[in-house]
């Protein structure tokens, strides 16, 4: 089965399961006594249509003044969670959590989680080369960041979440810790979700020295009151025809991560997971230069990425500080 049907199969389930809970979450509430009435009233194909109704018989029915408030408030809230539940099934492609991968503890994210909890406006800064720009996507709005944006909006629709995409293609440590004050600390970001390492690889720059510069810029960036997440590299034809220089980098930035504490969202893993443990084709998520993603590749990135910060988050505001349930994929 191709992505593309199995992504038209996943929104028809979706519209079903929508449609079924928003017809029975409320068995008790005016709202349901609605939607039973419509359904029972409904003209059936061929027969003759029902005489017209006054505009009183029609009338949606009125909530009882002597009804709690609450009860009423708590119907409402309901219906927005069903709603809330159905957009993010729309919205989400067809894409598995990777599997057969070792899981451990996935930092947690106090600086966005206290915005989050106080109602106060999150600002996110994207920084990294050209998978984070974008290029291989057919539109701005399919890049990870735009996706991971409307992701988090989704989920927390009361909050005022801006995610700044600050990539800049062919760059890699060196171009970017220049750039660094003002594509990320002066944005006053409560995250930094940082890209870094292809470009290194494929230009063959020593791992040592890339990891000193991003080592160099966690720490500024953590002192200038940031929670981090590091982004590895992208499971794709150039860059695994360098196994031994991958391997250093990615081992080089788990150190990093481990020795900050910040967290890291292992892509190469993720990615080599499509393809081998789930049997995507490469070039199902690959484009034909061999190094970047497709609209595919950035959303499925973006949704697991999205699915981690959300669970961080969550677990932070209720008191855990590293949540055992949130999957940092990375081997034994």
């Amino acid at each position: 089965m191709t992505l593309t049907s199995c992504y038209r199969l996943v929104r028809r389930l979706a519209l079903l399961s929508a449609a079924a809970a928003l017809l029975f979450a409320l068995p008790q509430s005016p709202l349901m006594v609605h939607a039973q009435s419509a359904v029972q009233a409904a003209p059936v194909q061929g027969a003759s249509p029902p005489p017209a109704q006054s505009p009183q018989a029609t009338a949606a029915p009125s909530i009882d003044p002597q009804q709690p408030k609450s009860l009423t408030a708590k119907a409402i809230d309901k219906v927005k969670q069903v709603a809330r539940s159905a957009s993010n099934i729309f919205n989400r492609v067809p894409c598995l959590p990777p599997k057969g991968v070792a899981k451990k503890s996935f930092i947690s994210l106090p600086h966005v989680a206290s915005k989050l909890a106080d109602g106060k406006p999150v600002i996110i800064v994207a920084f990294g080369s050209s998978s984070t720009q974008g290029w291989g996507s057919t539109a701005p709005e399919f890049t990870y960041p735009n996706r991971l944006a409307a992701q988090l909006r989704r989920q927390y629709s009361a909050a005022q979440i801006s995610v700044i995409n600050a990539g800049v293609g062919g760059e890699d440590a060196p171009e970017m810790t220049k750039r660094l004050q003002s594509a990320v600390i002066d944005q006053h970001p409560d995250l930094v979700i940082w890209q870094v390492g292809t470009n290194a690889v494929l230009r063959n720059l020593d791992p040592s020295e890339t990891a000193k510069l991003v080592d160099d810029g966690v720490a500024k960036m953590q002192a200038a009151g940031s929670d981090v997440v590091l982004v590895d590299l992208q499971y794709s034809p150039r860059v695994i025809e360098r196994p031994e220089s991958a391997s250093k980098m990615i081992k080089a930035l788990d150190r990093i991560a481990e020795l900050h504490h910040v967290g890291i969202f292992p892509r190469f893993e993720v990615m080599r997971d499509w393809h081998e443990r789930q049997d995507i084709p490469i070039s199902d998520f690959v484009i034909s230069d061999g190094l970047h993603m497709n609209d595919w590749g950035y959303a499925c990135f973006a949704q697991l990425l999205g699915d981690d910060i959300i669970r961080s988050v969550g677990a932070v505001k209720i008191g855990v500080n590293a949540p055992a349930d949130v999957p940092h994929y990375r081997q034994m």
